[in-house]
């Protein structure tokens, strides 16, 4: 889930790839992800698609263990808002979800009123609360 994902674990990110236009995506859903290599475009096995990755710097150390390294994969599910306007996600994102415009290498992103599919409660209009949009 996204808010498991700690800056220090992705501190040696240097570009993140997109493999489709981000501008109509409301959110994407981001993991942490064990990979063979530091650049590559990652083997992807989920259902859905992998709309972007990230990329590491030269310097990236691979777990002593496994000879991995941790990256960050961004994709969609069929169900998600994109494919299904009116379906489960029509309000509301999964928790791993994040709106695309507010990641960069190193920045772990966060949900806005976009992502979580709506205009902003009344409550919050009460008290004069906005998310970015």
């Amino acid at each position: 889930m996204s808010s498991l994902i700690t800056a220090a674990e992705i501190s040696h990110e240097a570009e993140i790839r997109w493999l489709e236009e981000i501008d109509g995506l409301d959110y994407v859903r981001q993991s942490l992800d064990r990979l063979p290599t530091r650049t590559a475009r990652p083997a992807y096995h989920r259902p859905g698609r992998m709309v972007g990755y990230a990329l590491l710097v030269v310097g990236a150390r691979s777990s002593r263990s496994s000879g991995t390294f941790r990256r960050r994969v961004f994709w969609l599910l069929p169900h998600d808002r994109d494919s299904a306007p009116a379906g489960l996600y029509e309000t509301g994102a999964p928790a791993e979800a994040i709106d695309p415009r507010t990641l960069a290498p190193c920045v772990k992103g966060y949900k806005t009123e976009r992502s979580e599919g709506g205009p902003p409660s009344a409550a919050m209009r009460e008290l004069g609360i906005t998310l970015p949009s």
